[in-house]
Protein backbone atom coordinates (compact mmCIF):
# COMPACT_ATOMS: atom_id res chain seq x y z
CA UNK A 1 0.00 0.00 0.00
CA UNK A 2 1.19 3.15 -0.78
CA UNK A 3 0.71 5.89 2.08
CA UNK A 4 1.38 9.60 1.53
CA UNK A 5 -0.49 12.68 1.99
CA UNK A 6 -3.21 13.81 -0.14
CA UNK A 7 -2.65 16.96 -2.44
CA UNK A 8 -4.88 18.57 -0.45
CA UNK A 9 -3.31 17.79 2.77
CA UNK A 10 -0.05 19.15 1.11
CA UNK A 11 -1.67 22.28 0.13
CA UNK A 12 -2.77 22.74 3.49
CA UNK A 13 0.75 22.53 4.53
CA UNK A 14 2.00 24.66 2.27
CA UNK A 15 -0.63 27.28 3.24
CA UNK A 16 0.17 27.78 6.59
CA UNK A 17 4.17 27.67 5.85
CA UNK A 18 3.56 29.92 3.18
CA UNK A 19 1.25 32.24 5.60
CA UNK A 20 4.21 32.14 7.91
CA UNK A 21 6.68 33.18 6.00
CA UNK A 22 4.93 36.32 4.42
CA UNK A 23 3.30 37.15 8.36
CA UNK A 24 5.01 35.53 10.57
CA UNK A 25 8.91 34.85 9.73
CA UNK A 26 11.85 34.43 12.31
CA UNK A 27 12.30 38.49 12.71
CA UNK A 28 8.55 38.53 14.45
CA UNK A 29 9.22 35.28 16.29
CA UNK A 30 12.53 37.01 17.67
CA UNK A 31 9.85 39.52 18.59
CA UNK A 32 8.56 37.33 21.09
CA UNK A 33 11.31 35.84 22.29
CA UNK A 34 12.83 39.03 22.99
CA UNK A 35 9.56 40.06 25.02
CA UNK A 36 9.63 37.39 27.58
CA UNK A 37 7.72 39.66 29.93
CA UNK A 38 4.82 39.20 26.99
CA UNK A 39 1.81 36.99 26.37
CA UNK A 40 3.65 35.93 23.22
CA UNK A 41 0.21 35.23 21.96
CA UNK A 42 0.69 37.50 18.85
CA UNK A 43 -2.49 38.86 17.62
CA UNK A 44 -2.15 39.16 14.06
CA UNK A 45 -0.52 35.68 14.09
CA UNK A 46 -3.64 34.15 16.04
CA UNK A 47 -6.35 35.46 13.51
CA UNK A 48 -3.98 33.99 10.80
CA UNK A 49 -4.02 30.81 11.96
CA UNK A 50 -8.10 31.09 12.46
CA UNK A 51 -8.70 32.55 9.19
CA UNK A 52 -6.48 29.76 7.76
CA UNK A 53 -8.70 27.21 9.49
CA UNK A 54 -5.83 25.64 11.36
CA UNK A 55 -8.00 25.99 14.65
CA UNK A 56 -11.08 24.44 13.34
CA UNK A 57 -9.42 21.17 11.53
CA UNK A 58 -10.35 18.81 14.10
CA UNK A 59 -13.99 20.47 15.23
CA UNK A 60 -17.01 18.79 13.13
CA UNK A 61 -18.58 20.56 10.33
CA UNK A 62 -21.71 21.00 12.54
CA UNK A 63 -19.69 22.82 14.81
CA UNK A 64 -18.59 25.14 12.19
CA UNK A 65 -14.74 23.25 11.53
CA UNK A 66 -13.39 21.63 8.93
CA UNK A 67 -14.00 17.96 10.29
CA UNK A 68 -10.82 16.61 8.90
CA UNK A 69 -8.97 13.98 11.05
CA UNK A 70 -5.55 13.66 12.59
CA UNK A 71 -3.55 13.49 9.77
CA UNK A 72 -4.64 16.81 8.49
CA UNK A 73 -3.66 18.38 12.45
CA UNK A 74 -0.38 16.78 12.04
CA UNK A 75 0.53 18.58 8.95
CA UNK A 76 -0.37 21.98 9.83
CA UNK A 77 1.53 21.01 13.59
CA UNK A 78 4.76 20.58 11.56
CA UNK A 79 4.46 23.68 9.62
CA UNK A 80 4.13 25.63 12.68
CA UNK A 81 7.46 23.43 14.35
CA UNK A 82 9.30 24.14 11.32
CA UNK A 83 7.96 28.15 11.21
CA UNK A 84 9.00 27.68 15.56
CA UNK A 85 5.92 30.06 15.45
CA UNK A 86 4.61 30.69 19.16
CA UNK A 87 1.30 30.84 20.73
CA UNK A 88 -1.32 28.00 22.03
CA UNK A 89 -2.38 26.41 19.01
CA UNK A 90 -1.81 23.13 20.14
CA UNK A 91 -3.55 23.79 23.45
CA UNK A 92 -6.48 24.63 22.26
CA UNK A 93 -7.10 22.21 19.71
CA UNK A 94 -6.63 19.21 22.19
CA UNK A 95 -9.21 21.29 24.86
CA UNK A 96 -11.51 20.99 21.23
CA UNK A 97 -10.71 17.30 21.02
CA UNK A 98 -12.14 17.26 24.40
CA UNK A 99 -15.19 18.46 24.13
CA UNK A 100 -15.47 16.69 21.01
CA UNK A 101 -14.58 13.29 22.39
CA UNK A 102 -16.33 13.67 25.44
CA UNK A 103 -18.55 16.81 26.25
CA UNK A 104 -22.12 16.90 25.73
CA UNK A 105 -24.37 18.12 22.98
CA UNK A 106 -24.77 21.39 25.25
CA UNK A 107 -20.93 21.26 25.77
CA UNK A 108 -19.84 20.96 22.58
CA UNK A 109 -21.88 23.48 20.55
CA UNK A 110 -21.07 26.41 23.34
CA UNK A 111 -17.21 25.76 23.33
CA UNK A 112 -16.43 23.90 19.63
CA UNK A 113 -17.43 27.09 17.18
CA UNK A 114 -15.35 29.71 19.71
CA UNK A 115 -12.39 27.27 19.82
CA UNK A 116 -12.51 27.03 16.52
CA UNK A 117 -13.04 30.21 15.45
CA UNK A 118 -10.19 31.44 17.57
CA UNK A 119 -12.69 33.00 19.70
CA UNK A 120 -11.75 31.36 23.09
CA UNK A 121 -8.31 30.11 23.63
CA UNK A 122 -8.19 27.03 25.20
CA UNK A 123 -5.69 24.84 27.02
CA UNK A 124 -5.38 21.35 29.03
CA UNK A 125 -4.08 20.76 31.94
CA UNK A 126 -3.67 17.04 32.15
CA UNK A 127 -0.88 16.33 34.96
CA UNK A 128 1.02 17.48 37.97
CA UNK A 129 4.96 18.51 37.85
CA UNK A 130 7.27 15.65 37.20
CA UNK A 131 4.08 13.54 37.04
CA UNK A 132 4.21 11.01 33.80
CA UNK A 133 1.86 11.74 30.98
CA UNK A 134 0.19 8.05 30.46
CA UNK A 135 -2.65 9.16 32.68
CA UNK A 136 -1.32 8.11 36.07
CA UNK A 137 0.44 11.39 36.81
CA UNK A 138 -2.92 13.69 37.65
CA UNK A 139 -2.58 15.33 40.85
CA UNK A 140 -6.08 17.27 40.67
CA UNK A 141 -9.08 15.51 42.95
CA UNK A 142 -12.85 16.01 41.71
CA UNK A 143 -15.71 15.92 44.34
CA UNK A 144 -19.47 17.62 43.40
CA UNK A 145 -18.04 19.63 40.75
CA UNK A 146 -15.40 21.01 43.23
CA UNK A 147 -11.28 21.13 42.05
CA UNK A 148 -8.37 20.65 43.88
CA UNK A 149 -5.09 20.45 43.08
CA UNK A 150 -2.54 21.90 40.81
CA UNK A 151 -1.29 21.00 37.41
CA UNK A 152 1.88 22.27 35.47
CA UNK A 153 3.29 22.71 33.14
CA UNK A 154 0.34 24.12 31.10
CA UNK A 155 0.47 25.71 28.25
CA UNK A 156 -0.49 29.26 27.87
CA UNK A 157 -2.78 28.95 30.77
CA UNK A 158 -2.76 33.05 31.62
CA UNK A 159 -4.70 33.95 28.18
CA UNK A 160 -6.67 30.59 28.37
CA UNK A 161 -10.61 31.33 28.61
CA UNK A 162 -11.29 27.95 29.12
CA UNK A 163 -9.52 25.07 30.93
CA UNK A 164 -9.89 21.40 29.98
CA UNK A 165 -8.49 19.79 33.94
CA UNK A 166 -8.19 16.01 34.55
CA UNK A 167 -8.89 15.21 37.64
CA UNK A 168 -9.83 11.74 40.07
CA UNK A 169 -12.77 11.69 41.54
CA UNK A 170 -12.81 9.94 45.37
CA UNK A 171 -12.67 6.61 44.09
CA UNK A 172 -10.00 7.40 42.26
CA UNK A 173 -11.49 7.19 38.69
CA UNK A 174 -9.78 9.96 35.76
CA UNK A 175 -12.09 12.11 34.04
CA UNK A 176 -12.32 15.22 32.09
CA UNK A 177 -13.62 18.76 33.78
CA UNK A 178 -13.85 22.19 32.37
CA UNK A 179 -13.07 25.02 34.08
CA UNK A 180 -13.07 28.52 32.88
CA UNK A 181 -10.89 31.41 32.98
CA UNK A 182 -11.74 34.04 36.43
CA UNK A 183 -13.27 30.72 38.21
CA UNK A 184 -13.12 31.25 42.26
CA UNK A 185 -10.27 29.60 43.47
CA UNK A 186 -8.11 29.37 40.25
CA UNK A 187 -4.92 30.98 40.27
CA UNK A 188 -2.83 31.05 37.47
CA UNK A 189 1.42 30.94 38.16
CA UNK A 190 3.74 31.90 35.52
CA UNK A 191 6.56 30.06 35.24
CA UNK A 192 10.11 30.28 33.45
CA UNK A 193 11.16 28.38 30.43
CA UNK A 194 14.24 28.79 28.41
CA UNK A 195 12.41 28.03 25.20
CA UNK A 196 11.20 31.96 24.60
CA UNK A 197 8.94 30.59 21.49
CA UNK A 198 6.28 29.50 24.22
CA UNK A 199 4.91 30.42 27.68
CA UNK A 200 3.74 27.99 30.61
CA UNK A 201 2.80 28.14 33.74
CA UNK A 202 0.92 25.97 36.93
CA UNK A 203 -2.54 26.08 37.51
CA UNK A 204 -4.43 25.85 40.89
CA UNK A 205 -7.44 25.01 42.10
CA UNK A 206 -9.14 25.54 45.51
CA UNK A 207 -12.73 24.66 45.64
CA UNK A 208 -12.71 25.63 41.79
CA UNK A 209 -15.98 24.88 40.18
CA UNK A 210 -15.87 22.57 37.43
CA UNK A 211 -18.08 21.31 34.57
CA UNK A 212 -17.73 17.29 33.99
CA UNK A 213 -17.68 16.03 30.19
CA UNK A 214 -20.20 13.53 30.97
CA UNK A 215 -17.89 11.12 28.81
CA UNK A 216 -14.85 12.15 30.01
CA UNK A 217 -13.61 8.62 31.37
CA UNK A 218 -10.14 7.03 31.61
CA UNK A 219 -10.14 5.79 28.13
CA UNK A 220 -11.24 9.50 26.96
CA UNK A 221 -8.04 10.62 28.98
CA UNK A 222 -5.92 8.55 27.03
CA UNK A 223 -7.13 9.07 23.93
CA UNK A 224 -6.51 13.01 24.31
CA UNK A 225 -2.94 12.27 25.71
CA UNK A 226 -2.94 9.85 22.58
CA UNK A 227 -3.52 12.92 20.25
CA UNK A 228 -1.19 15.47 22.62
CA UNK A 229 1.15 12.95 21.93
CA UNK A 230 0.92 12.63 18.19
CA UNK A 231 0.74 16.76 17.89
CA UNK A 232 3.30 17.21 19.76
CA UNK A 233 5.82 14.67 17.50
CA UNK A 234 4.69 16.43 14.34
CA UNK A 235 5.75 19.93 15.93
CA UNK A 236 9.13 18.67 16.59
CA UNK A 237 9.70 16.62 13.00
CA UNK A 238 9.01 19.95 11.58
CA UNK A 239 11.23 21.68 13.88
CA UNK A 240 14.36 18.91 13.17
CA UNK A 241 13.26 18.83 9.44
CA UNK A 242 13.76 22.85 9.40
CA UNK A 243 16.73 22.48 11.60
CA UNK A 244 18.72 20.13 9.00
CA UNK A 245 17.56 22.03 6.14
CA UNK A 246 19.01 24.79 7.22
CA UNK A 247 21.98 23.47 8.41
CA UNK A 248 22.79 21.61 5.16
CA UNK A 249 22.36 24.76 3.35
CA UNK A 250 24.64 26.78 5.72
CA UNK A 251 27.25 23.84 5.11
CA UNK A 252 27.27 24.08 1.28
CA UNK A 253 27.74 27.92 1.15
CA UNK A 254 30.59 27.76 3.86
CA UNK A 255 34.10 27.82 3.08
CA UNK A 256 37.28 26.38 4.69
CA UNK A 257 40.55 25.60 3.18
CA UNK A 258 39.09 26.89 0.03
CA UNK A 259 36.18 23.95 -0.35
CA UNK A 260 32.65 23.97 1.11
CA UNK A 261 33.16 22.34 4.56
CA UNK A 262 29.86 20.19 3.81
CA UNK A 263 32.01 18.39 1.38
CA UNK A 264 34.22 17.03 4.68
CA UNK A 265 33.34 13.45 4.61
CA UNK A 266 32.86 13.66 8.73
CA UNK A 267 30.14 16.31 7.91
CA UNK A 268 27.94 14.23 5.25
CA UNK A 269 28.23 11.06 7.17
CA UNK A 270 26.45 13.15 9.94
CA UNK A 271 24.26 15.22 8.05
CA UNK A 272 23.12 11.73 6.10
CA UNK A 273 22.88 10.04 9.69
CA UNK A 274 20.45 12.92 10.45
CA UNK A 275 18.49 13.09 7.55
CA UNK A 276 17.68 9.01 7.67
CA UNK A 277 16.45 9.93 11.38
CA UNK A 278 14.07 12.76 10.80
CA UNK A 279 12.82 11.35 7.50
CA UNK A 280 11.69 8.06 9.34
CA UNK A 281 10.49 10.22 12.19
CA UNK A 282 8.34 12.08 10.02
CA UNK A 283 6.84 8.96 8.47
CA UNK A 284 6.11 7.37 12.38
CA UNK A 285 4.55 10.82 12.81
CA UNK A 286 2.07 10.52 9.66
CA UNK A 287 1.18 6.59 10.47
CA UNK A 288 0.52 7.45 14.21
CA UNK A 289 -2.27 10.15 13.31
CA UNK A 290 -3.60 7.38 10.65
CA UNK A 291 -3.40 4.70 13.27
CA UNK A 292 -5.42 7.01 15.61
CA UNK A 293 -7.56 8.65 13.01
CA UNK A 294 -8.42 5.26 11.88
CA UNK A 295 -8.53 3.35 15.55
CA UNK A 296 -6.39 1.07 14.61
CA UNK A 297 -5.58 -2.00 16.80
CA UNK A 298 -1.44 -0.67 17.22
CA UNK A 299 -2.52 2.72 17.06
CA UNK A 300 -1.01 3.14 21.03
CA UNK A 301 2.56 1.22 19.53
CA UNK A 302 2.29 3.95 16.27
CA UNK A 303 1.74 6.75 18.97
CA UNK A 304 4.78 5.48 21.05
CA UNK A 305 7.35 4.84 17.94
CA UNK A 306 6.47 8.31 17.06
CA UNK A 307 6.80 10.00 20.13
CA UNK A 308 10.25 8.40 20.79
CA UNK A 309 11.50 9.20 16.95
CA UNK A 310 10.50 12.26 16.83
CA UNK A 311 11.62 13.34 19.99
CA UNK A 312 15.71 12.16 18.85
CA UNK A 313 15.25 13.47 15.70
CA UNK A 314 14.48 16.94 17.09
CA UNK A 315 17.32 16.91 19.60
CA UNK A 316 19.77 15.55 17.36
CA UNK A 317 19.10 17.52 14.64
CA UNK A 318 18.83 20.62 16.95
CA UNK A 319 22.02 19.82 18.53
CA UNK A 320 23.91 19.28 15.29
CA UNK A 321 22.81 22.82 13.79
CA UNK A 322 24.44 24.61 16.91
CA UNK A 323 27.71 22.39 16.36
CA UNK A 324 27.37 22.67 12.37
CA UNK A 325 26.69 26.60 11.87
CA UNK A 326 30.20 26.93 13.78
CA UNK A 327 31.01 29.50 15.81
CA UNK A 328 27.95 32.03 14.44
CA UNK A 329 25.72 29.14 16.10
CA UNK A 330 26.06 29.37 19.55
CA UNK A 331 25.53 33.14 19.54
CA UNK A 332 22.02 35.23 20.45
CA UNK A 333 21.81 36.74 17.67
CA UNK A 334 21.65 33.58 15.17
CA UNK A 335 18.09 32.01 15.01
CA UNK A 336 19.71 28.11 16.09
CA UNK A 337 18.68 28.26 19.92
CA UNK A 338 14.88 28.81 18.95
CA UNK A 339 14.76 25.44 17.23
CA UNK A 340 17.42 23.78 19.99
CA UNK A 341 15.34 25.42 22.94
CA UNK A 342 12.08 24.22 21.40
CA UNK A 343 13.04 20.68 20.89
CA UNK A 344 14.51 20.60 24.11
CA UNK A 345 11.23 21.68 25.86
CA UNK A 346 8.81 19.73 23.51
CA UNK A 347 10.73 16.73 23.61
CA UNK A 348 9.52 15.36 27.22
CA UNK A 349 5.75 16.83 26.40
CA UNK A 350 3.15 13.85 26.42
CA UNK A 351 5.89 11.18 26.99
CA UNK A 352 9.58 11.62 26.86
CA UNK A 353 11.38 9.20 24.16
CA UNK A 354 12.11 6.98 27.42
CA UNK A 355 8.56 6.54 28.56
CA UNK A 356 7.44 6.39 24.84
CA UNK A 357 10.26 3.44 24.28
CA UNK A 358 8.88 1.71 27.72
CA UNK A 359 5.56 2.19 26.62
CA UNK A 360 6.93 0.38 23.41
CA UNK A 361 8.27 -2.54 25.38
CA UNK A 362 5.12 -3.02 27.56
CA UNK A 363 3.28 -3.05 24.64
CA UNK A 364 4.50 -5.59 22.69
CA UNK A 365 5.56 -8.06 25.65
Amino acid sequence: MFFALTDEQQAFASTVTEFLADRFDLEAVRGVVEDPEGDGHPVTLWKGLADQGTLAVLVPEEHDGLGLGLVDAQVVARALGAGVAPGPWLATVLAAEAVRIAGSAEQQSRWLPALAAGETVGTVALRGEGGAWDGSGITVDANDGRLNGSASPVDYPAVAGLIVVAATDASGTPGLYLVEAGASGLTVRDQHTYDGTARVGAVEFADTPAEALPNGDAAAVRALLARGAVLNAADLVGVAREALTRTVAYDRDRNQFGVPVGSFQALKHALADLHVAVTMAEHAVLFAAHAVDTDDDGAAIAVAVAGSKASDAAWNATGAMIQFFGGIGFTWEHEAHFFYKRARRRAPLFGSAAEHREALAALTM
